[in-house]
């Protein structure tokens, strides 16, 4: 399954990058994130690996981030992967002056029982990535 979403951020490029591109951050817009820990490369950079916990109400849901393209201010590409789930979230970011344009190329893969959610449910997803891109505006905009 692939799809496409797309947010206008009220902050300048360089502002929004520098907000999107903290690590600590993550924590800040990203709901359920409650760990993340370093696993191999130089942190942000293509090649680094990373392990996100999040809590999905109350079960535990683990994914490893490999960073695949850091092209800033441009793109920034990554690779999402669980048991029976791969995800590669293409973001790029478009200067309109005051304003960014966020732009994701979502290409979801699923196995197992999940391959079931995906074929029945595709929307969820996007609604999914689109909830989470608003979480960031909201964030963002609130950080200045």
């Amino acid at each position: 399954m692939k799809y496409k979403t797309e947010v206008t951020i009220d902050l300048p490029r360089e502002r929004m990058l520098e907000l999107f591109d903290n690590r600590e951050n993550m924590y800040k817009w990203q709901e359920g994130l409650k760990a993340d820990e370093h696993l191999e490369g130089e942190p942000g950079q293509p090649g680094a690996k990373m392990k996100l916990v999040y809590d999905q109400n109350g079960r535990s849901m683990e994914l490893t981030e490999t960073i695949k393209v850091r092209n800033l201010p441009e793109e920034f590409s990554a690779v999402y992967e669980a048991p029976n789930m791969w995800n590669l979230n293409k973001n790029f970011f478009y200067d309109e002056g005051d304003k960014t344009r966020w732009v994701t190329d979502t290409e979801f893969k699923a196995s197992g029982f999940m391959k079931v959610f995906v074929f029945l449910l595709p929307g969820m997803f996007k609604r999914q990535t689109l909830k989470t891109m608003n979480d960031f505006k909201s964030f963002a905009e609130g950080a200045g």
